[in-house]
């Protein structure tokens, strides 16, 4: 063999033996030496980045808040892997054919539940200050009040907000029949699963007002419970139903779609910060109902 093959050879040699350390610091090499027990680990991975993210996210949020004059809200605790309030948990439909009646979640974490009835106020700020705060709620909707603008809901639901059965016209159910009390819920359930896609799971009868033939007649019509709540929002304060006049862990809050003409010239959106600010003074953060229930 001539010096010229020898040469080409050696030079063949060097080049490959500098593309593999080239390979190696640059993390680009074959599969066989990112196994090796001598490579060094990368210093960062994908699962390792999005705490900065979620940081920017956080302070996003804070300053949100801080906009609309609030004390920032802790997130809330991830949801349970087992519903505590499950129908099926609490032995689903009960004996006589009608469902459970549920005011409060059984948890020992501080947070409290978000609930939103009938629908007759579409404040914009409303849906410009959930969509930046992010806090999770529940809507309870009756299409008297919801049917000159049902676009406005879509958008809230969009947002998160779930979606659940307030009746078709607002009566008191405890001054109808069963079948009228039917026609009622199960009208309801038939317009909200059109209208926006889900069969709501839950019902919030009219004023907290039932009876037995309410249960039946639910339970006739796919709802799995009937939430009432434990404290509902006024304007600048809570009532509370317990002589403490305190938030447990649990409670599921009421307050309404209402405007200035109810709330005595105050907005929704400035009794939501209301409502926000006594639930942050108490130590209270607010997770989603259906995450629990």
């Amino acid at each position: 063999m001539g010096w010229h093959a020898v040469d080409r050879r050696i030079m063949g040699a060097a080049l490959a033996g500098l593309l593999l350390v080239s390979g190696l610091a640059t993390g680009c090499g074959t599969g066989r030496a990112a196994d090796s027990p001598t490579s060094s680990p990368r210093p960062s991975t994908p699962e390792a980045r999005p705490s900065h993210t979620e940081a920017g996210a956080r302070t996003g949020t804070e300053a949100a808040y801080r906009k609309w004059g609030i004390e920032p809200l802790a997130a809330p605790p991830a949801p349970p892997a087992d519903k505590p309030a499950s129908p099926g948990a609490a032995g689903g439909t009960a004996p006589d054919g009608g469902v459970p009646v549920i005011s409060d979640i059984p948890t020992e974490e501080k947070i409290v539940f978000l609930t939103f009835d009938d629908g007759a106020e579409k404040d914009p700020e409303f849906l410009k200050m959930m969509e930046e705060l992010k806090i999770p709620f529940t809507m309870f909707l009756t299409d008297s009040a919801i049917s000159s603008d049902y676009g406005y809901f879509e958008k809230l639901q969009d947002l998160g907000a779930g979606v659940q059965n307030h009746t078709l016209t607002h009566p008191n159910l405890r001054t109808l029949g069963a079948a009228a009390q039917k026609q009622e819920i199960c009208g309801q359930q038939e317009k909200l699963r059109n209208r926006y896609g889900i069969a709501p799971r839950l019902l919030r009868p009219p004023y907290g007002n039932w009876n037995e033939d309410t249960r039946t007649a639910a339970a006739s019509c796919g709802v799995e419970a009937i939430v009432l709540w434990r404290e509902s929002m006024q304007i600048k304060n809570m009532q509370y139903q317990r002589g403490d006049r305190k938030l447990h862990p649990g409670d599921i809050v009421l307050a309404h779609f209402r405007g200035p003409s109810e709330l005595k010239g105050t907005t929704m959106t400035e009794m939501t910060a209301n409502m926000l600010r006594r639930i942050q003074e108490q130590g209270f953060t607010v997770a989603r109902l259906e995450d629990y229930l």
